[in-house]
């Protein structure tokens, strides 16, 4: 049954949303190393000051970016609460994830401990590059060996 969505799953959609963009993640990491004014975190990046604006709303919006004000100085500094939730919930799917390697490793061990099965998969279905009876593929493609250039002239 699934619940009722709460307010910390919406953080957690604008976390995840505003993550999602490359520019956004990387205004993040430069605020990593500290504050920064709009124009400094700009300065990496070919696009305008209004175009980082609209970033850093984004990431203020998600609540991952704060922006302070000391006279005409207006630092924004990066806010680590949205993302220590969001790797909390990500978290929580560590055993499913470990568990489905685990899994993945002993097939492949399997895999490779069975030499009578050659190149074919686990199921005993060829690969791709292998025919019906396992044998390779020529380049010519699946329906068998083309001629060459001297065959077709004789």
């Amino acid at each position: 049954m699934i619940d009722t969505i709460t307010a910390d799953d919406d953080l957690l959609d604008a976390t995840f949303s505003a993550l999602a963009n490359p520019t956004r993640r990387a205004i993040l990491a430069r605020l990593a190393e500290g504050e920064a004014s709009v124009k400094e975190l700009a300065a990496p990046f070919e696009m305008s000051l209004p175009a980082v604006s609209r970033h850093l709303k984004v990431l203020q919006e998600a609540g991952l970016v704060r922006q302070g004000r000391r006279a005409q100085y207006r630092p924004c500094v990066i806010d680590p609460a949205p993302l220590a939730a969001a790797a909390s919930w990500a978290e929580q799917y560590r055993p499913v994830w470990e568990g489905r390697l685990d899994r993945l490793e002993g097939y492949l061990a399997d895999d490779r401990a069975a030499p009578d099965r050659g190149r074919r998969g686990r199921a005993g279905r060829p690969q791709a590059d292998q025919d019906a009876t396992g044998r390779p593929q020529s380049k010519g493609g699946p329906t068998g060996n083309r001629p060459t250039q001297e065959e077709t002239d004789e």
